[in-house]
């Protein structure tokens, strides 16, 4: 039985928790995720974890922050004026929304949290600065 290897085209079903047990996606009563091993589109603990695994196993993997979205960054959190936003279009809490830079990069902010005066936007990934457990069945190599 062959075992997965960088370039293979995967299909895997997964649970990703918390280490408090909360279930943050699952890929149980959907279809199974496919990417290709080694492409660098799903964070690098979860692709490691699949390398080597053979179709039909199972495992369960702790993949340390640094491995997954990275470190929470503070500097990532901008606190801004609500008269900033045109119109008083105040985002609401938990809304998210992209934000182009002066250079034209863009990327997602979160609003989280909102005063009388001020909006706080994170731009940190929900998940930075936290382990993530998954539970990961290969279902396919192609």
């Amino acid at each position: 039985m062959s075992s997965a290897k960088d370039g293979d085209k995967v299909a895997v079903h997964y649970t990703g928790t918390l280490n408090d047990g909360t279930v943050f996606d699952s890929s149980v009563n959907r279809e199974p995720l496919e990417f290709t091993l080694g492409m660098g589109r799903m964070i690098a603990g979860f692709e490691k974890a699949v390398v080597g695994m053979e179709v039909g196993q199972s495992k369960v993997v702790t993949i340390p922050f640094g491995d997954a979205y990275g470190d929470y960054d503070e500097d990532m959190v901008r606190i801004l004026p609500r008269c900033d936003f045109p119109d008083g279009g105040v985002p609401s809490l938990g809304q998210q929304f992209r934000v182009r830079q002066e250079d034209g990069k863009s990327f997602i902010v979160m609003v989280v949290e909102i005063d009388d005066e001020n909006v706080t936007l994170d731009a940190n990934h929900p998940l930075a600065g936290r382990d993530l457990t998954f539970d990961i069945t290969l279902v396919s190599i192609a």
